[in-house]
């Protein structure tokens, strides 16, 4: 059907709902739609019904829309104005394929649409279609080579497609072009040059990018970038003197930055120790209260130069009262010499500053002050911690609280002994403590809260919270909003440990959703950085959102979601009546009553804070409404809301699984984690040639893996066993199995690897597991070697044997309930504070009164 041209009084009408639209005014664009439309010579004029789609899209009346757009497009399939609204409409759903399609039907009717043309090129950039984006930013930059975006944008494009050489001669070629005076400061043509000096380090044109930076530092504004710039070139290029000079300017300027310390490492080429130590003595005359120099030598050094070092180091700290300098020290606690010495040290320092207030008795009669010997102890408490000796770290914070009830930084490091020790519940009582000393600070608080989730007080983390989210407004909702991820990550184990995976999964797509928005915002940024000229930040942000599911909050959420979807599917959610009725059946009459007046009280507690969530729901829904009504720049309709019942009761949880798995799969392939999960998945699918691909891609990073040995006598066994496997299938498995593992069956396999790793209380229980697994009458042999905890054995802590204690609980490892109470002692005797190992009945008989810390615990340790 042809195009129909509407009269000079509809076309400026026409252009009037164009602008209306350009300016967010669609109240208006709708009356002046609804001006054309009403003539009946128009009354399916395909432009303006398209137009009025989009407005009313606009508006978030989507289905509408859609109607109205569809409409326009079947009443004038030639009209390049119909196409590139059906693009904008399937942009605004985030269907950016869709949209593509349709800007390029609107190219077909309008080839040279500057505005087409530049809307396809956002979409090709944002859906990382490079070629495509390339060939678009040309046709561009024909039609308008005297726009700067046309030229940085077709650099841009080559730049991302890794063709560096021809990206520095487009920008070369602009740069001519733009007239400057050498003396004026113009921040746009200084990041211009800080992006083509980018390009041709890149491009590996070191001695290229060194004179451009020579020839245009002038016009650089960001000096610091130029410096450290010119550092790592004339390494690059062994100019190794000039490269010295360039990072002593930086030392002077910033001596508390480890890079320039390494940056002169390389430079000056230290053979031995000496002359690598000379390195950082020559700065601590330079600059005799820097802190980091005297920091660094400590990585490399040993022995009595390690301890000499280590101790004007650790007197600066304490008589500064430096809280962190444990933590800057944390990294050498792998080396078992250096952990002796800095404790011989620093309890040398804490009974000579007991007894004569000094660091140590030959010292020339300084005294210090009695806040040192309060810091020596606070670092002593974190070193036991470190170490695994809770009870003594304990004594020493016990102690320095005694002196300084008021320092905020104790309770927290008591807060942390405990829950290293295994006592969440007392450790998040402690950090309340912190968090009340000062309820202005926003650090306590959230390590408060986070405590708390932790230790399952769901209710208590969200009051906590809410004291720094917006008033009026739920603080769960106003952190979500707020895309408060570390909260949302805690708050799904919390609920995954209470077995309410509803409510966890919940979290879990919510941090889906934040990642999606985080995937879409940088839609904004394409065309900003362009104007803007922040190229490198431009180039920065989008290698960052190709990789951005590698965050570790995505990570954690994704493992959460695939281990419920996991447990969903072995474990399908039964009828709540069908249980009630198997829990009740064996009751008497007096209990049954007692138990349906128990339920009764509960139903209606839950009724009244249903009752009171909906009406604080129901104002806030008014709010919102209120405010929708208001702004009519709001875009799209809501999004489908979350409900725990409906996610938890999905038909299909392994392809759910699936969905959280793939992100991971191309991002976080360096994870062991990632392809045992995969491998989970794949073999309750019964996928054999995915199984093994996960398998394989797991043994190249970690082959001793207890985890991953679980899976491949599984994975065996299911071999050999399976009988609905294709010829060609199993020739292909049983081919790979031999060439990786021998002709080994799984029984053979689970004896050599125990064999193996004999020593190590995690790769027993592995064995162990595999062993009933395998040979359910072996469960008595494998609990013996499961529980084992003598001395000689590797690895022991409190995470592997409260994994023990739960398999025994579980019947993992057969029925062993007389092993499992004998095993709970005897760790109890070993981690005096865990919760996991308390006697029976600990929790009821441990009350603990509002505001008041419950010290049963270390009564219970001191007197072990």
């Amino acid at each position: 059907m042809p195009t129909v041209t509407l009269p000079p009084k509809e076309n400026a009408l026409f252009k009037r709902i164009l602008r209306c639209y350009e300016h967010k005014q669609y109240r208006n664009g709708l009356k002046f739609c609804k001006q054309i439309l009403s003539n009946p010579k128009f009354a399916e004029h395909g432009e303006t019904l398209a137009m009025k789609g989009l407005t009313l899209n606009c508006l978030g009346k989507k289905e509408e829309a859609y109607d109205l757009v569809r409409r326009g497009l079947r009443n004038d399939l030639r009209s390049h104005v119909c196409w590139h609204v059906y693009g904008l409409l399937q942009r605004s759903d985030k269907k950016y394929d869709e949209a593509i399609k349709c800007y390029r039907n609107a190219l077909k009717w309008d080839k040279d649409n500057l505005q087409i043309l530049r809307d396809l090129s956002l979409l090709q950039i944002q859906m990382r279609d490079l070629e495509g984006y390339r060939e678009t930013r040309y046709q561009l930059l024909q039609l308008r080579p005297a726009q700067r975006a046309s030229w940085i944008g077709y650099a841009i494009a080559y730049h991302l497609l890794e063709d560096y050489e021809m990206a520095a001669k487009i920008i070369e070629e602009f740069r001519k072009t733009q007239q400057t005076s050498p003396d004026k400061v113009d921040y746009e043509y200084s990041e211009l040059l800080l992006y083509q000096n980018q390009v041709l380090r890149e491009a590996g044109l070191h001695k290229e990018a060194l004179e451009h930076l020579s020839n245009y530092e002038k016009q650089i504004c960001d000096k610091l970038a130029v410096e450290e710039t010119r550092g790592e070139l004339l390494l690059k290029l062994e100019r190794l003197e000039e490269a010295t000079e360039v990072y002593q300017r930086l030392q002077e300027r910033n001596p508390e930055n480890w890079c320039y310390y390494h940056g002169l490492e390389n430079a000056l080429k230290p053979i031995t120790v000496e002359e690598r130590l000379k390195i950082y003595e020559d700065t601590w005359e330079k600059f005799p209260k820097g802190l980091v120099p005297r920091r660094l030598p400590l990585n490399f050094l040993s022995g009595e130069k390690f301890r000499e070092c280590l101790d004007r180091y650790l007197r600066m700290n304490f008589s500064k009262g430096c809280p962190p300098v444990f933590t800057t020290l944390k990294s050498l606690y792998n080396d078992k010499e250096k952990v002796a010495i800095i404790e011989e040290l620093v309890v040398g320092y804490e009974t000579t500053l007991k007894s004569c207030r000094m660091f140590s008795q030959n010292d020339d009669g300084k005294e210090e002050p009695p806040t040192t010997l309060l810091w020596v102890q606070y670092f002593l408490a974190q070193h036991y911690d470190m170490i695994g000796q809770q009870t003594l770290a304990l004594q020493y914070i016990n102690t320095a609280i005694e002196s300084t009830p008021t320092l905020i930084e104790l309770f927290l490091i008591k807060a942390k002994i405990y829950k290293h020790a295994g006592n969440i519940r007392e450790a998040a009582q402690w950090m309340d403590e912190a968090q009340a000393l000062d309820t202005a600070d926003r650090f306590i608080n959230s390590k408060c809260a986070k405590y708390m989730l932790k230790a399952g007080m769901i209710k208590e983390s969200e009051e906590m919270c809410s004291k720094f989210t917006r008033e009026g407004a739920s603080a769960v909702e106003n952190l979500n909003e707020m895309q408060c991820m570390w909260f949302q990550t805690e708050c799904a184990l919390a609920y995954k440990d209470m077995n309410k995976f509803g409510e966890a999964l919940k979290k879990c797509h919510e941090i889906e959703r934040h990642f999606v928005e985080i995937t879409d915002d940088q839609f904004d940024f394409h065309t900003y950085c362009m104007r803007k000229m922040t190229l490198r930040s431009y180039v920065d942000l989008l290698k960052l959102e190709d990789v951005l599911r590698m965050h570790p909050f995505y990570y954690k959420a994704a493992v959460t979601a695939i281990q419920i979807y996991l447990s969903l599917h072995d474990n399908p959610l039964t009828d709540d009546s069908k249980e009630l009725q198997a829990d009740t059946a064996n009751l008497s009459d007096k209990e049954l009553k007692k138990l349906r007046n128990k339920q009764r009280r509960a139903q209606k507690k839950a009724q009244l804070e249903e009752e009171k969530k909906n009406a604080e729901k129901e104002k806030q829904l008014k709010n919102q409404k209120k405010k929708k009504e208001e702004d009519d720049e709001e875009i799209g309709g809501p999004k489908e809301e979350l409900i725990p019942d409906k996610l938890v009761k999905v038909e299909n949880p392994l392809e759910e699984a699936i969905k959280f798995l793939m992100p991971l799969k191309h991002l976080v392939k360096d994870k062991i984690d990632t392809h045992l999960l995969a491998f989970e998945i794949y073999f309750r699918k019964e996928k054999y040639l995915l199984m093994l691909q996960s398998v394989k891609r797991a043994l190249a990073i970690d082959p001793d893996n207890p985890w991953l040995h679980q899976c491949l006598v599984r994975f065996f066994k299911g071999v050999s066993e399976s009988k609905e496997l294709p010829e060609v299938v199993r020739t292909v498995l049983k081919q790979e199995i031999t060439r990786l593992f021998g002709d080994s069956n799984a029984k053979s396999f689970n004896q050599a690897y125990l064999t193996k790793h004999s020593n190590s209380i995690p790769h027993r229980l592995a064995a162990a597991k595999m062993m009933v697994y395998l040979e359910p009458s072996t469960e008595t042999k494998a609990a013996e070697l499961a529980t084992a905890l003598d001395e000689s054995l590797s690895n022991r802590n409190i995470q592997i044997c409260t994994e023990i204690l739960d398999c025994l609980r579980s019947g993992v490892l057969g029925d062993c309930k007389d092993r499992t109470e004998s095993y709970r002692a005897e760790c109890h005797k070993l981690y005096p504070y865990t919760l996991a190992f308390m006697p029976p009945g600990y929790e009821e008989n441990t009350k603990i009164a509002n505001g008041d810390i419950s010290t049963e615990t270390e009564e219970l340790a001191n007197e072990m």
